[in-house]
């Protein structure tokens, strides 16, 4: 039996496949060829249970948690805020290193609309760490494990465990591959303008063409507006689903047939 990344590395690669676009909504302009990588992990920091009447019997984990913080927004975001990547990404906002956190959970469910009267032992934090192409995951992570440990070292009962959630390496293909360059002449022929060639903030499914398949011909192009993306107010103007379309088909087209 096939493992699933044997199935997919059949499906994705010569001489089944040749050229991949994945529909992005990037803009109808752009020609996206590549994304930064992610790393999605969760930091729980330790504490010790007691009455909350009483904390100073306990050791609070959402203070703990704080400290992280603290030390994120002293050491943490100045130093990643001051790298810079060479990939065209967009907006310009991530052309550095960044990091987002999704959530913090920390303490005791409510019973009967009150608090419960229990220090927390646990908080949990999500992190969503987007990196260049000149970094590495393992660099990354052990960046992470460096801050962690000096506040274990620093901060009285501090303890933590980190765990992974998911990682995706940076990728990029070359702008003057065959894909690349046949959108871009569509998007010429359709728009009557130069298209503009760029990088994803976040990631999308180059990250299996390119790992799996290893097939490097692939780009994302489509409608849309890409600084909404995940926003209440997200939407597609008609006319750029409609001119998209006709770069897509006569991309297709030119690499099919060869075109020049």
């Amino acid at each position: 039996m096939r493992s699933r990344e044997d199935t997919a590395e059949c499906w994705f690669s010569p001489p089944k496949v040749h050229h991949v676009i994945i529909p992005e909504p990037l803009n109808v302009d752009r020609v996206c060829i590549g994304h930064r990588g992610v790393w999605w992990a969760e930091i729980e920091t330790r504490g010790r249970m007691a009455h909350g009447s009483m904390p100073f019997l306990g050791d609070c984990a959402v203070r703990h948690m704080h400290a992280v913080v603290e030390r994120f927004e002293r050491d943490l975001y100045p130093r990643l805020a001051a790298r810079h990547t060479d990939m065209p990404v967009v907006p310009p906002g991530a052309r550095h290193s960044t990091l987002n956190i999704n959530s913090i959970h920390g303490g005791q469910a409510q019973s009967a609309g009150y608090p419960t009267a229990v220090v927390p032992d646990s908080c949990r934090m999500v992190i969503d760490r987007r990196l260049l192409i000149e970094e590495s995951i393992e660099g990354v992570k052990r960046e992470m494990a460096e801050l962690l440990e000096q506040l274990a070292r620093e901060r009285d009962g501090f303890r933590y465990e980190v765990r992974d959630i998911f990682e995706v390496q940076p990728s990029m293909t070359d702008r003057d591959g065959p894909v690349a360059r046949s959108t871009a002449a569509a998007i010429r022929r359709v728009l009557g303008r130069e298209p503009e060639f760029v990088c994803s903030p976040g990631t999308y499914d180059q990250k299996h063409i390119d790992r799996i398949g290893r097939l490097r011909d692939c780009i994302a192009y489509g409608p849309g507006i890409l600084d909404l993306a995940h926003q209440p107010d997200e939407y597609v103007v008609i006319e750029d689903m409609v001119n998209s379309a006709k770069v897509m088909a006569l991309a297709a087209r030119a690499l099919l047939y060869r075109d020049p």
